[in-house]
């Protein structure tokens, strides 16, 4: 899955994380069902936001009857559960822009030469993959009125621009085609809800968010790019990286312009993808002063700030604690006259290990398998993918644990509403956008 949009579990409420993974699972199976299961290998974050937008756009009650939601299957990737999944046009839409997007990246690796496409036989069957996903994609864009011919007439002008760039010239050039391609998806998802007052500012939203993704694309791959030689808009345009990230911050602000004008049934989810999301694509590829990245597993109820990471003492000031009691302290000394707090509903002394991994004081530890039956759990986890995506009984201890990804993603959290003002003076990004309903990082929104 590759785009600009990676949204933190810890940074989504609980119905907006439930409505992202209905809009993923949904996009993946529409292109499952309309193009094969290769075509699945083109799901990417970025494709569904153009499913995002059309359910955003819906008519009140759509999303709460269910109207935009099928029951899928079992899957392996959600450990064999079944799941809401969104479906429709939207989905189709969405389904037909990544692939087409997928044929076009394949295409520029195919001629750039990069890695195995290298390879004179995989070059030749990425080229029949691509002819295949272009007809394809065609199709099914056409069902729902689209067509994809201004995402393929783009991807040919970027050829030609990049061939006959001036030296020096603005990088903006370079990027004029993406942006085409992006308002012209973002501005139908209007027509397919039936507002064609949405299209001309989420045609707007489109252009910038195509810039964006453009300009974010260069900059992480110029040093790779250096290093093997290969064209990049940056360095060809002698742009530095402090002017990029000029217009990526110019780009992320047009965008939440743009999103002020358009008119949403359901803005909160549409809010925190093109408005909060954006921006830490920002920060994640050009940093952001002063801001540590928080690449710990935030425990239910823990609030970033609470961690020692956050602390004050991470900054060589002494961590100061109201109860009177450090946890980062040796245990205070026992009173030999006094029994200590025991039972299931004695406080836990702050220095007892807790969390995953530890057993609480009191409690029986869970059952364990021996060793045959514990490989034969882990092997049948493993095949289903409940050892990496999802939440999990241990298959030897039978602790409760979490995926492999869950616990080593990168979360930058942070502050969940730092990107959006959603408190203070300056709170009209956010106002009655619902984006920060159910924030895990202790905002008082």
């Amino acid at each position: 899955m590759f785009g600009i949009i990676r949204p933190c579990r810890h940074r989504l409420s609980e119905r907006l994380q439930t409505s992202w993974m209905a809009h993923l699972c949904g996009l993946c199976l529409a292109l499952r069902d309309d193009h094969g299961q290769l075509a699945r290998t083109a799901t990417n974050y970025d494709g569904l936001i153009i499913s995002v937008l059309v359910e955003a756009q819906a008519a009140a009650g759509h999303t709460a009857t269910g109207a935009g939601r099928r029951t899928a299957g079992p899957c392996p990737l959600r450990g064999m559960r079944t799941a809401s999944v969104a479906r429709g046009e939207g989905a189709r839409l969405a389904a037909a822009v990544s692939l087409a997007l997928a044929s076009v990246k394949i295409r520029d690796h195919v001629e750039d030469q990069d890695g195995v496409f290298a390879r004179r036989p995989v070059a030749a069957g990425a080229r029949a993959v691509t002819r295949r996903w272009d007809r394809k994609s065609s199709g099914s864009a056409s069902v729902v009125g689209f067509d994809t011919s201004v995402l393929l007439d783009a991807a040919a002008r970027q050829g030609e621009l990049e061939r006959e760039l001036p030296t020096g010239g603005s990088v903006l050039l370079v990027t004029e085609p993406t942006e085409t391609a992006t308002a012209a998806a973002f501005a139908h998802t209007a027509v397919l809800a039936g507002r064609p007052g949405n299209e001309a500012p989420l045609a707007e939203a489109g252009r910038l968010f195509g810039r964006l993704a453009h300009l974010l694309d260069a900059a992480e791959d110029q040093e790779a790019d250096a290093a093997a030689g290969a064209w990049n808009p940056l360095a060809a345009t002698g742009t530095d990286r402090a002017e990029a990230e000029r217009l990526c911050r110019d780009a992320v602000h047009g965008i939440r312009l743009a999103l002020r004008d358009v008119e949403l049934t359901d803005r909160a989810l549409v809010h925190i993808l093109l408005a909060h999301e954006t921006e830490r694509a920002v920060e994640r590829v050009f940093g952001r002063p002063g801001h540590a990245a928080c690449r710990v597993r935030h425990e239910p109820g823990t609030a970033p700030g609470s961690h020692p990471e956050h602390s004050h003492a991470q900054q060589g000031h002494p961590q100061q604690d109201p109860t009177g009691s450090n946890p980062y302290q040796s245990p205070p000394r026992h009173d030999p006259g006094q029994a200590p707090p025991q039972g299931p509903g004695a406080p836990v002394p702050p220095w007892v290990p807790q969390g995953p991994g530890f057993t609480p004081p009191g409690a029986p530890p869970p059952n364990g398998r021996n060793l045959l039956a514990g490989c034969a759990a882990w092997a049948l986890m493993g095949c289903t993918c409940q050892l990496l995506c999802c939440e999990h009984d241990h298959p030897f201890s039978g602790e409760r644990r979490e995926g492999f990804c869950a616990r080593n993603e990168c979360c930058d959290c942070g502050d969940c509403c730092d990107g959006c003002q959603c408190c203070g003076e300056n709170a009209q990004c956010c106002n009655d956008c619902g984006c920060c309903d159910g924030c895990d990082c202790g905002c008082d929104c």
